[in-house]
This record gives C-alpha cells, sequence and structure tokens, in this order.
C-alpha cells in the first residue's frame, strides 16, 4: 500500500485542488488530509484520525457515508449498462424512474426534469432554458438574471457571475453584463439597526423594485435565489421575504429560479426549501442532496407551463440544441433512486426538522451569551455562529487575522470538521440528516474542560499576537468561545 508520505508528495506535485491555495499547497506550506474511509456522520483519514463531518462534506452527504444500499445500486447499475447517453430520447430504467421520483417530490406544478452533473452545470442549464423561452416568446432582450450578493450559485461563468461573493469574481473578469445583482436578505447586516424584520424586508422588496426600473424590466430574463443563503453565511430569510419578493417578480413577468442544490430533498425537514419557505419557482435547481453525492448528478426541474413552451419552441425550431455527454449518467441515476428510497424510508426528512431544531438551540444555548458570538442561526439541519469583535457596537475582526479558520482547525484537532465561510467571520455547520441527539450534542454540548480545551486559541494569537483592545472591552482572547463546538478528541461514535 502507497504510504501517506509518498501520496502527499504526489499530491502537491501533480493535484490542483478547488479554493486552494496553489502555491502554498505545492510547497507543503498548508496542511492536507487523505480521506480513507467513512461511515454514518464519521469520516476516518490515512493517518486514523475519526472525524465528525458537522458539514456532510459540501452540505452533499444527506443520508450519511457509508450506506451499501446505494453502493450496491451503483455496482448493479455498472455491471448491468455503465453508460449510455440521453440524447435524441435515450433513456435508461434508472434514468427514467428517477425523473419520475423527482417529479413525485417536487412541488405540484414541476413535473419535468433535466440532469446533468452538478449544481454549476444544472444553472448554466437554467440560464439557457430561460433564454431559449424568452426567444421563443419573442422577447430576445429578456436576458439579463437578477441575483443576490451572497447569493452561490456556483463557479463557471454564468454562474459565477450570478454567485454573488467577491471572491468568485476576482481576476476572472467576473461577473459577466447579464447578470445584476440586489441586496442580500442578511437581516444581521442590515444597513439599519434599528430595522424590525419586516422594515428589513421591505427594504429588499424596495432596493428590488429600484434594480429594475433602473435595467427596465422587459430587459430581464429571471430572477435566481436560495431559499435560503448557503455558501453566503447560511442566512435564513427575514420574516415575510420571499412573500414580498414573489408579487414583484410576477408584475414584471420574471421567471423564478430557486436554487435548491443544498436545501433539495430534506435539510429544511420539507422535501424543497420552496415548501418550507411557501415559494412557487418555475424551476428549481438540484444536486447535492439528489444523490448524496455518492455519484455525480444534478437536475433543473421545470413547470408545466415552461415544459409547454419548450415543446412549442422544439415544435417551431427543431431539437434542443443543448446536452452533456453525462446527462442523466445511468450510474448517477441509480445512486439517486437509492438514495430517494433511503431518505424516506429512514424517515430523513422528518429527522432534519426535529433533530435539526434541537441542533440549533443547543447551539444557541450554548454559545448565544458569548461576547465574540454575533449571531447564532439557522433554519432545518443548517446552522451558522458568526463573530465578531464587539457585537453591541457592529465591529467585525479584521479579515487578516483569520479568526474563524483557526477556530475551525482547533475544532478539527477536537474532532469536529465544520466550514469556515467565505467573506465572514462565520463558522457553518450542515451534518448528514441522519444525525442523532448524542451526535449533536458531541458537536454543541459544553464539556467541563472544554474552557481548558480550547487556551491553545489565544495564547497561540488566534486574534493575532494579542489581538487589538475592541472599544470598551479588555485585551481580546476567545476564552470559551468553542466550549460548546470542540469535542474532546478521541470520541467514540456512539
Amino acid at each position: 500500500m502507497l504510504t501517506n508520505d509518498q501520496l502527499d508528495l504526489w499530491d502537491r506535485a501533480h493535484f490542483l485542488h478547488p479554493s486552494t491555495a496553489f502555491g502554498q499547497h505545492s510547497r507543503g506550506e498548508s496542511p492536507t488530509r487523505i480521506v480513507k474511509r467513512a461511515s454514518g456522520v464519521f469520516i476516518e483519514d490515512r493517518d486514523g484520525n475519526r472525524l465528525l463531518d458537522a458539514f456532510a462534506g459540501l452540505y452533499c452527504v444527506n443520508v450519511g457515508y457509508g450506506r451499501t444500499e446505494i453502493a450496491e445500486a451503483i455496482a448493479a447499475q455498472a455491471h448491468e449498462l455503465s453508460y449510455y447517453h440521453s440524447y435524441v430520447g435515450h433513456g435508461t430504467e434508472a434514468s427514467i424512474t428517477l425523473a419520475r421520483m423527482v417529479a413525485e417530490r417536487a412541488p405540484a406544478h414541476m413535473n419535468k426534469v433535466y440532469f446533468g452533473l452538478g449544481g454549476s452545470d444544472a444553472n448554466e442549464t437554467n440560464v439557457k432554458l430561460v433564454w431559449y423561452i424568452q426567444n421563443v416568446l419573442g422577447r430576445p432582450e429578456k436576458r439579463k438574471i437578477i441575483s443576490r450578493w451572497r447569493g452561490y450559485h456556483g463557479s463557471g461563468l454564468i454562474t459565477g457571475s450570478m454567485t454573488g461573493l467577491v471572491p468568485f469574481h476576482n481576476k476572472f473578469g467576473l461577473p459577466l453584463p447579464e447578470v445584476v445583482h440586489t441586496e442580500a436578505p442578511y437581516y444581521f447586516r442590515r444597513p439599519d439597526p434599528a430595522m424590525s424584520e419586516a422594515d428589513f424586508t421591505a427594504h429588499c422588496a424596495a432596493e428590488l423594485e429600484a434594480l429594475i426600473e433602473r435595467e427596465g424590466a422587459d430587459t430581464i430574463g429571471a430572477f435566481i435565489g436560495e431559499p435560503l443563503l448557503g455558501t453566503g453565511g447560511i442566512v435564513p430569510p427575514p420574516a415575510g421575504y420571499w412573500d414580498a419578493i414573489q408579487p414583484i417578480l410576477k408584475k414584471h413577468d420574471i421567471l423564478l429560479i430557486t436554487d435548491e442544490v443544498v436545501t433539495g430533498f430534506g435539510r429544511m425537514g420539507t422535501m424543497m426549501g420552496s415548501d418550507h419557505y411557501g415559494i412557487t419557482p418555475d424551476i428549481i435547481t438540484i444536486a447535492k442532496g439528489l444523490t448524496s453525492a455518492y455519484a455525480p448528478l444534478s437536475g433543473s426541474i421545470v413547470s408545466d407551463d415552461l415544459a409547454r413552451i419548450l415543446e412549442e419552441g422544439t415544435d417551431k425550431f427543431g431539437p434542443f440544441g443543448h446536452g452533456w455527454t453525462y446527462s442523466a449518467h445511468p450510474i448517477g441515476a441509480a445512486a439517486g433512486v437509492a438514495n430517494l428510497q433511503l431518505i424516506d424510508s429512514l424517515g430523513l426528512v422528518e429527522n432534519a426538522g426535529e433533530t435539526g431544531a434541537y441542533f440549533r438551540r443547543a447551539m444557541a444555548d450554548a454559545l448565544s451569551d458569548h461576547r465574540f458570538v454575533g449571531d447564532v442561526r439557522g433554519d432545518g439541519m443548517l446552522a451558522a455562529v458568526e463573530l465578531q469583535r464587539d457585537p453591541d457596537a457592529r465591529v467585525d475582526f479584521d479579515a487578516g487575522e483569520k479568526v474563524t479558520a483557526q477556530v475551525v482547525a482547533e475544532m478539527v484537532r477536537r474532532g469536529v470538521i465544520a466550514r469556515a465561510m467565505p467573506q465572514g467571520e462565520i463558522i457553518g455547520f450542515a451534518p448528514p440528516l441522519c444525525l442523532n441527539r448524542t451526535e449533536a450534542d458531541t458537536i454543541v454540548a459544553a464539556r467541563r474542560d472544554g474552557r481548558d480545551a480550547v487556551t491553545p486559541l489565544f495564547s497561540r494569537g488566534l486574534v493575532g499576537a494579542r489581538a487589538a483592545r475592541a472599544p470598551g472591552l479588555p485585551d481580546a482572547d476567545l476564552t470559551g468561545l468553542t466550549v460548546a463546538a470542540l469535542p474532546r478528541r478521541g470520541l467514540q461514535q456512539p
């Protein structure tokens, strides 16, 4: 068997990793982990470190790791038919069955799905669907897409443009001119602290109306939004947000794409995030939870009204000129069928709602009163903790201090994986939907020795060699910050 050292050398010499500082990685200046096996909510690396994955990979291993039912479905499909394309009407039992299963779980007015491989390509497909539909309707000028700052919709050209996070634009010449951004529904970062949620919702709606007025409704084809912001900070919308936004879109004849790559198939405690927030979309993007990442697969679910326009368009103009080699790949589809069956049989949608609520309450109880915690938030099986130097004065840590990255690194040393979210000091949690209360307690329960366990965070200079004095506070440290989130090393699986 290859040793870790040999694999590490190959890794640094040959592997360009996503979202990685290439130079540091190549020179061996940044850590790496070679993952070997996983089961339930735990992963294990080649060095024997066993970690509770409180982010489900990248919000995607919804059913948990090591599900033999999905592995066996993949193997059986590979033995019987490893691949055939889905062009010009070709299909497989797996892909056709999965299309039916997706339609059964989608909102009642949505019954057709186009399959791709990942969330980014699904959103690329969605934009092409919008442009095609507007052209069929004789409105080729309705081409712009409204997205939201801090939204995440992929890292391609159009999808990276729709993403409203600066790191995904820098040095790429993005966003493209077809994409414009409106206010993020991020109540914690509202422009006026005195605003109520209702005030802020009205502000977001007014900002959208003003953007449409500036750009011209006759140039805007669609609005895209996650039911709740995911990678932008795990931010639930303020009360009444979607009820305020949807009538504006309807008034201006702007299609609505809900990006459910994160929220689809149970994470909100409902089958779809659209159900949870009362959204009536024209197109839904699906991916991660579709197969729980056992194989790549994504999809674009279209409303019955749009499906009719697509049919009319191909009647007039010939076959739809769009496709991917691996669209509806039979191995991905077989994984999807087995995954959705497991979500149902294990009651994971219900568990996400019930255990997710317990998990979020425990997180809030443990951390809300800490002086460097500005916000503890979430919904369903999603939670986030946002850090500030002085929450009362709304004073943030300096970005260069990399507070969250160091907190998350300390959590890993103590057996738990969370995520340092981009563009902010935010710790994100998105455990597998099979998480139980004991495992939730492992992530958040306070330990008597927790305060001692996190001492290295500030003794090594977590907020700089010695953090600057925050206004009105003694010298800043993070004593107790992760008492609830850092279990002791060597925990055994319950």
